[in-house]
């Protein structure tokens, strides 16, 4: 059932719900809908400033539904933003800390995405089939229910999964022994690191050559301009038939203005490569002009905003204002002056008027039921503003004549040194320089950690990497493998199955032949110790590898030195001078050059681009410097 749902859910949403942990039926019920409303209220200040994606965090009531039971809920797509997703991700957290006796789920359509995080220090047991209710956030921490004993013992690792009312008793009761592990609290807490500091971070302001409308719109909404930037960004040419005329937004009345972005929306919107249509009356100066992006800027956030208001469904301006004459409002507002969220601000002043603003935004977005109020569209709520905003040009302008400046965007291009830096941090690296690598790194480190990956046990999973270098080596038990030899090749001749008789009888063997399959059945029949098997066996692969060395096969392995061994240069003395050319041409093949040789060709020919021979070192812990000879004939042909 679980997977169903989820099979359901949008490539791009999260869905997040919150129980009573400790509480079941009436007692469960009446908890949720107390900290429906104290979790709207504590968070709000944190809420009221961020801009979403897409769809704003939203929590709802919701009653008891088959094995599920009631809980609060909801569903925010989050579009081209992950960060929306581990921002939701972090309130849940701090919402299981402010009240304890809730417990929080969080999955997206790949699943349990907590673990996919943490998925290098996972349990063997744990795979996506059993994870299913088994991860929840509870006081705030992190905690997973482990099999049971039984299905432990047994190695059951697709047993069925639990229900959610069996989690939750399990959760309250054992809450202690089913905290994550520490490696696997700590890389998922890395991922939502630095928040509420993090919300100004992500924000982007800069300058925009706007008509009056759309400023004064976004001074009461600045929420607003995802939708806008949205509308834009998604554009189609029907959407594009609206802003040949511009009638809600012309070109004539526009000024200066700072708009506040998220960074991915910023980069939405200044990566789009867009001409406006002649018709539409806005022409932009040329690109050395230094006002030049302020006015591509603007440009195409107004068309992102007449779009939006081409789609409007004519909505009365009365239906969603009535939301803010109830009682939850005056509640909500109180809440939010007793915890100082206009710091000190008078009622009535500039700054005031804006926190309001934003306070009655989140409001109507997250807070008020669907069933009290009508679902508004972004293009209705402009229009809406509109109506019930006088524009003032002249104060515009005179804003627009000491604006502050705008925020740096050279985050937007990445080096292929960043990039690596950020990888690298991503994987908890030590990040060297390239002297250091050029220093530290061994052709002894490169042979034995491939040989550490080949010696793993693999599964039809895929292979483990060997992450430890201090493992012990592969013992090899010769007793087993002799034995093992001798139930396969040791076996009575004499005992010929009916095929082997059939093929026998349809061939005229010659009495030459007879004598020559009778001396062969003879000596099978004698019985052949183990160590006299090995011996065959060791002089039959000296056999091949005589008549390999004096193939090409042969010449292209490197050798040994001839001074590396004085042991089997003694050998080669004494066994006479008839052995000598063989055993020059039959010197041992040096495995760890070879290795190291081809490995190091393989991460040649990569150019310093992905490939299997950095991937699998890397993984190991093992970092090739780049290949000089190659920089040097690079830098030399462009010279």
């Amino acid at each position: 059932m679980e997977a169903t749902r989820r099979a359901a859910l949008a490539e791009d949403a999260v869905r997040y719900r919150l129980f009573a942990a400790g509480a079941a039926g009436a007692g469960g019920q009446a908890l949720l809908r107390r900290c429906a409303e104290a979790v709207v209220v504590r968070f709000a200040p944190l809420l009221a400033a961020y801009i979403w994606q897409r769809q704003p965090f939203r929590l709802r009531y919701l009653p008891p539904r088959g094995e599920t039971p009631a809980h609060l809920g909801g569903t925010t797509l989050f579009g081209d933003n992950v960060e929306d997703e581990w921002f939701i991700v972090y309130l849940l957290r701090e919402i299981t800390r402010e009240f304890p006796g809730l417990a929080a789920r969080i999955d997206d359509n790949d699943g349990e995405f907590l673990l996919i995080e943490a998925a290098d220090f996972l349990p063997k047991w744990l795979n996506p089939e059993n994870s299913d209710n088994r991860v929840f956030f509870y006081k705030g921490e992190l905690h997973i229910i482990p099999l049971s004993e039984n299905q432990e013992r047994e190695c059951d690792l697709s047993a069925a999964s639990l229900t959610i009312s069996q989690a939750l008793t399990l959760l309250s009761s054992h809450s202690e022994e089913f905290l994550a592990a520490e490696p696997i609290r700590t890389a998922v807490y890395k991922r939502i690191s630095g928040y509420p500091e993090k919300i100004q971070a992500s924000f982007h302001r800069a300058h925009c050559y706007l008509p009056a409308g759309i400023v004064a719109v976004l001074r009461q909404r600045p929420s607003l301009v995802a939708a806008a930037v949205q509308a834009f960004y998604l554009r189609d040419p029907v959407d594009l038939r609206a802003c040949r005329s511009f009638q809600t937004f012309p070109p004539d009345e526009r000024v200066m203005t700072v708009v506040t972005f998220t960074k991915c929306l910023y980069a939405q919107l200044v990566q789009q490569k867009f001409v406006p249509d002649r018709r539409s009356g806005y022409v932009l100066p040329p690109p050395s002009h230094p006002q030049y992006k302020a006015y591509e800027l603007g440009m195409k956030l107004a068309h992102g905003f007449e779009i939006l208001c081409s789609k409007c469904s004519k909505v009365s301006p009365d239906s969603k204002r009535n939301v803010l004459s109830g009682p939850l409002w005056e509640r909500f507002l109180s809440s939010l002056k007793e915890k100082n969220y206009f710091k000190g601000e008078m009622e009535g002043s500039a700054k005031y008027s804006e926190l309001l603003h934003m306070a009655e935004d989140y409001f109507q977005q997250s807070v008020t039921k669907p069933e009290s109020s009508v679902e508004v569209s972004p293009g209705d709520e402009i229009l809406t503003l509109l109506q019930a905003t006088t524009i003032d040009l002249k104060e515009l302008e005179r804003e627009a004549a000491c604006l502050p400046p705008e925020d740096d965007d050279s985050w937007l291009e990445i080096t292929p040194d960043d990039l690596d830096q950020m990888l690298k941090e991503a994987r908890n690296e030590s990040i060297p320089s390239s002297n250091e690598e050029e220093q530290k790194y061994d052709l002894e480190a490169v042979a034995e950690s491939m040989k550490a990956f080949v010696s793993k046990v693999s599964t039809h999973e895929g292979a483990e990497m060997p992450w430890s270098t201090d493992e012990s080596h592969v013992t090899f038990d010769v007793d087993s493998f002799t034995k093992a030899l001798d139930r396969i090749l040791g076996a009575d001749s004499e005992e010929l199955d009916s095929d082997d008789l059939d093929e026998e009888e349809e061939f005229d063997f010659s009495d030459e032949d007879d004598e020559d399959l009778d001396a062969e059945n003879e000596m099978q029949d004698q019985k052949v110790s183990p160590n006299e098997l090995i011996g065959s066996l060791k002089s039959y692969m000296n056999e091949m590898d005589r008549e390999l060395a004096h193939t090409n096969v042969g010449k292209s392995f490197s050798t040994q030195k001839k001074g590396a061994s004085s042991v089997n240069a003694a050998m080669s003395q004494n066994a006479g001078p008839d052995s000598g050319a063989e055993d020059t041409e039959l010197t041992p093949v040096d495995v760890d050059m070879n290795l190291v040789a081809n490995l190091l060709e393989s991460y040649s020919a990569q150019s310093g681009l992905a490939g299997p021979t950095s991937n699998i070192l890397q993984s190991m812990g093992v970092y090739l410097p780049e290949n000089a000879d190659h920089t040097a004939s690079k830098k030399g042909a462009t010279e």
